[in-house]
């Protein structure tokens, strides 16, 4: 009876046990494809991750390039700066010292164009006297500006060197101007250069020549008509410029 019951049950068992070991089986593929699936998934993920990874790695790498010559190149912008700044401080300390000489300098201009002026002065005083107003008021104009505080010392300069050359410059040429003798005849002055300066009536009858040895006038012959009034001629431009024979005194020229 036990055998009879025993054969009975046990294909049950069998079959039981069967179809449990498969269930476990398909739960267990089930479980692995589950896992593969989530590795797989994993797997996607931290290729992303690596994937973006490297493109933030290879964007920080570029941006660090970039920097790099962005930072070589602000070394060397600094370095000309340097160079330039360094420059620039030597160049205002050459012009402190040349500032504190011109100050010196600045402080010796006004007497030394007060001396010169005096020295001109002299000499105008000493030379022939034609153009004696007009020569002496210019020194006093520029004496007078000489005396002003608003003038600078490079402009008094100027005015004394101007004064110098218009002196220099009646050397240079022939002028002729009215004027009065001391009796009061008007007369035509011809100044040539500083080799002398003569003197012809309006009516050119009189013709005459300063001396500066005497400081007079001293009259001239008739032969020196001509001579002097084509000289008088020559500086009015009215004929062109050509020799003069005219009366010298030793030593003027």
């Amino acid at each position: 009876m036990l055998k009879l019951i025993i054969g009975i049950l046990l294909p049950g068992i069998i079959c039981f046990s069967s179809s449990v070991f498969a269930n476990e089986i398909e739960v267990n593929m089930e479980n692995v494809l589950e896992v593969g699936r989530e590795n797989q998934t994993l797997s996607a993920t931290s290729q992303n991750n690596i994937d973006q990874t490297e493109r933030q790695t290879d964007k920080i790498v570029n941006e660090y390039k970039v920097v790099s010559k962005q930072v070589e190149g602000l070394k060397l912008y600094n370095e000309q700066k340097r160079i330039q700044i360094q420059a620039q401080l030597d160049l205002m300390d050459k012009l402190d010292e040349q500032l504190v000489n011109v100050v010196v300098m600045q402080r010796q201009i006004p007497p030394l164009a007060q001396k010169m002026l005096d020295t001109l002065e002299t000499l105008i005083t000493l030379d022939t006297p034609f153009r004696q107003e007009e020569r002496r008021g210019r020194v006093d104009l520029v004496r007078s500006s000489l005396a002003k505080p608003k003038v600078t010392a490079s402009e008094q300069v100027r005015q004394v060197l101007e004064a110098y050359n218009i002196e220099a410059e009646y050397g240079r040429k022939i002028d002729t101007y009215e004027d009065k003798l001391a009796d009061g005849t008007v007369v035509n002055i011809l100044v040539i250069g500083r080799i002398g300066m003569f003197y012809q009536t309006k009516d050119e009858r009189s013709s005459g020549r300063w001396d500066n040895e005497t400081g007079t006038w001293e009259e001239l012959s008739s032969t020196y008509r001509k001579p002097i009034r084509d000289g008088i001629r020559m500086a009015k431009k009215l004929i062109p410029t050509d020799m003069l024979l005219m009366p010298v005194v030793k030593g003027e020229v």
